[in-house]
């Protein structure tokens, strides 16, 4: 088999990794790829949004199953030229990564079809968003960009003053370009955040173990958003009475929700739950892997990541019995200092060879680039280190000791990765 990765993060390297454990697959490729992706697949130079260059490049190669990583090319429908093309792809159609593209869109859809998610109202007008705040907002209270944002376009606002503010970031001045063409604003929910990723062949649905993201840049949660700067898997909070309730009201319910509305789904779910005093309720959905989760989860997968991937894509899922390892996960990100505001690359990163032959130790490659045959950072995100342990505390134990191991000139972290787990 021949098997094409769109993406170049962490979450491409990781299933990357996974993808070359099936002894069917003999050549993998990457686009763009990394650095760190370059070891165990051939990165080619076409851009991720290259949707007809990535489909011919397919053909030509003749390639056998292409996984999408990245959600930009989903949204942005590379799997229906891929289709068109009588490739086989895996993930969303355009019209139903609109779960994860348009937030406007989804509230919209669990308020149709009573999956328990914040009270919100969508907005077009910032001259009645602002009107909206001043009568009717109780604070603190959401702000979200509609469209896609890195992970960034979501404002939490204390006063009336810091929400006027956030709807002319959003909508007047474009922070996030398009994506604040359209404005959600939502009741602010207290509790645990989880995520829980799942497998979906657009009837079946098969969730993943449990991860917790850390969004802040820095420690106890201060600082601006980020794409994720370490996690872990699974949570403690996540219990089996949360899991039976969220199968029942929640998981089921969407993939069900988008097949009534004509937009089958297959690929995966990413459910971002916050788990609140009334029970659990939808934070987000993604169309894909997350990242920096996918790092901690697909580690702790039995099963063969291409199998299941086929097995969504030919509406077989039934069939799988999902299976992850009783133990836990740990990731924490090194980042360029600066980040997620302006920092420099280009640094050699020391020390990466510490991971070889090392079981339950892996460093997966974010920002990196191959330069002179040396590995050096490329971006604000460099690396993700994970690490195994039969326990959360001897997973974060060892994640932060491999830490240690690698060096590069702004390295940065956060300290506090899974300090949630002390509290468990």
């Amino acid at each position: 088999m021949k098997v094409l990765i769109i993406g170049s993060g962490g979450r491409e390297h990781a299933i990357a990794w996974k993808v070359a454990q099936n002894p069917q697959v003999e050549k993998i490729y990457c686009a763009p790829g990394n650095g760190g992706i370059g070891q165990v697949a051939e990165c080619v130079p076409i851009g991720a949004m290259e949707f007809d260059k990535l489909a011919a490049f397919a053909k030509e190669r003749e390639i056998d199953l292409t996984i999408v990583g990245m959600d930009d090319p989903l949204v942005g429908g590379v799997v229906d030229v891929f289709e068109k093309e009588g490739l086989r792809v895996f993930g969303p159609r355009k019209n139903a990564a609109i779960l994860e593209g348009s937030k406007a869109f989804s509230k919209d859809l669990m308020k149709k079809y009573n999956i328990p998610t914040a009270a919100y109202e969508n907005f077009d007008n910032p001259e009645e968003a602002i009107a909206y705040l001043k009568e009717k907002a109780e604070f603190p209270i959401v702000l979200k960009a509609d469209g896609l944002a890195l992970g960034k376009g979501v404002l939490i606002c204390n006063t009336l003053e810091e929400a006027e503010e956030g709807v002319k970031t959003i909508m007047l001045d474009k922070k996030f370009g398009s994506a604040g063409n359209t404005l959600v604003i939502e009741e602010f929910m207290t509790g645990r955040e989880v995520s829980v990723l799942s497998f979906v062949d657009g009837k079946t649905i098969k969730t993943m173990t449990s991860a917790q993201d850390h969004k802040r840049a820095k420690d106890g949660d201060q600082g601006l958003n980020t794409g994720g700067m370490g996690t872990f898997s699974p949570s403690p909070f996540y219990t089996k009475e949360i899991d039976e309730f969220c199968q029942k009201n929640i998981y089921q319910p969407t993939v069900d929700a988008m097949a009534a509305e004509g937009r089958e789904f297959k690929g995966i779910i990413f459910f971002g739950l916050m788990l609140t005093e009334k029970g659990p309720k939808v934070l987000e959905y993604n169309a894909r892997f997350g990242d920096p989760e996918a790092q901690v989860v697909i580690p702790r997968m039995k099963n063969d990541m291409v199998e299941v991937c086929q097995a969504c894509i030919d509406g077989t899922l039934d069939q799988i019995n999902l299976e992850f390892e009783d133990n836990a996960a740990v990731c924490v990100v090194l980042a360029s200092d600066g980040y997620p505001v302006s920092y420099e690359k280009g640094f050699p990163i020391e020390g990466l060879e510490s991971f070889e032959g090392k079981e339950g130790y892996y460093v997966f490659h974010a920002g990196t680039a191959l330069k002179d045959g040396k590995i050096v950072t490329n971006g604000g995100r460099v690396l993700g280190v994970t690490a195994k342990g039969a326990t959360l505390k001897e997973a974060r134990k060892n994640a932060y000791a491999a830490t240690e191991w690698i060096r590069f000139e702004n390295k940065y972290m956060r300290h506090d990765i899974g300090k949630a787990i002390d509290e468990a």
